[in-house]
């Protein structure tokens, strides 16, 4: 089973040399009724523990990079019975399962797992895909993992004192042709990721600049909070800039990216934007046009006619098209009107001024 989710369900890893976030889990369980036994089902034990990351190696090595597919990946592989490797299963299974639910692996991964029978006299027999008894009875069992091109995991455990190199010469041309052919039948059913599941989130990244991300986060986390609450979107930053908005819903996620653009970009001189009026005063109107800021629309930038008082054509709250037309010596905005088409947002062609009483 593969579940997609967003940055936040990325697990902890408390290592030695630091804590860092890992993208990608797999969860492997074996209850006792997998191989006819009653017993008491609970937490991991390092028998799942260790089947369970020699499985994850094995696909983690054609996962797309985080920045192609931002998503956290988890697989669970649930064994319901076994009599031979359910660890090389789990390989199978997660990579048909992965592919199923749209990610984009590199390419799919199988797994086989040998056994060797050595005799005293030296003569061997090299088993494919063995059996548990074969497992129990036998001198080795050699898990071999990967794709058409090469192996992505191996694991071994020998009960002799040792293996010449002929003998792990002939395992790996074995495990390789198994593992060819388990990937031919593995095509059968499937060779390129599935449809993307509608229930998914959506995920898109944007950069921004790191001197921007407290404008974004905002004191508190009051501004972020204020995004993800209007646009119904989660919102992820890092420390390097990149965002991760995800949503089902692909309006949720424009919504919240824009909210963001508006508070990292900076408008353009020349620019045309939509804003609202916010404040009506005897020289012009102040025009909320970008994210949070506010320009001003002299009263002779409003229409190509005298007006005697702004609030003649103009209102609070009024939505209308300005032009950016530069910053004055104090850095303040300066607006204009009568320079946009107010019914489509088009500029108008330049027209002679308005001659004065």
């Amino acid at each position: 089973m593969t579940t997609l989710g967003t940055g936040d369900d990325e697990q902890f890893i408390d290592a030695l040399h630091g804590t860092f976030k890992q993208n990608f889990l797999l969860h492997y369980n074996f209850p006792p009724y997998s191989v006819g036994e009653a017993g008491r089902v609970g937490p991991p034990g390092r028998r799942e523990i260790g089947h369970g990351k020699l499985a994850w190696r094995a696909l983690q090595a054609v996962l797309p990079a985080p920045t192609d597919f931002p998503y956290t990946i988890r697989v669970v592989s649930e064994i319901t019975e076994s009599n031979g490797s359910s660890s090389m299963a789990s390989v199978c299974g997660g990579s048909l399962s992965m592919m199923d639910a749209g990610v984009p692996l590199k390419a799919p991964v199988a797994g086989v797992a040998m056994g060797l029978v050595l005799e005293d006299d030296g003569s061997y027999g090299i088993l494919t895909d063995i059996l548990g008894d074969e497992d129990h009875l036998g001198d080795m069992d050699f898990k071999v993992a990967g794709t058409e091109n090469g192996i992505t995991s191996l694991q071994m455990d020998i009960k002799v004192a040792g293996i010449t190199p002929e003998i792990m010469e002939k395992a790996l041309a074995q495990a390789k042709a198994g593992r060819l052919h388990i990937l031919g039948e593995m095509a059968k059913s499937m060779t390129a990721p599935g449809e993307f599941s509608i229930h998914a989130p959506r995920i898109e990244t944007m950069q921004i600049p790191t001197d921007k991300i407290r404008e974004v986060i905002g004191s508190g986390g009051k501004v972020i909070r204020e995004i993800v609450e209007l646009s119904g979107a989660k919102v992820d930053i890092n420390d390097d800039g990149v965002i991760k908005i995800a949503s089902p819903n692909a309006e949720s996620i424009q919504k919240a990216y824009d909210m963001i653009y508006s508070i990292v970009a900076e408008p353009e001189e020349g620019g045309i934007y939509k804003g609202k009026v916010v404040k009506i005063v005897d020289f012009g109107a102040f025009v909320n046009f970008f994210g949070k800021r506010d320009g001003l629309v002299h009263v002779s930038q409003i229409e190509n006619r005298r007006l005697n008082h702004p609030s003649d054509v103009l209102k609070e709250g009024q939505e209308v098209w300005v032009k950016l037309l530069g910053f004055d010596d104090r850095g303040k905005v300066r607006l204009a009107m009568k320079m946009v088409d107010q019914a489509t947002g088009k500029e108008l062609a330049e027209q002679p001024e308005a001659a004065a009483d």
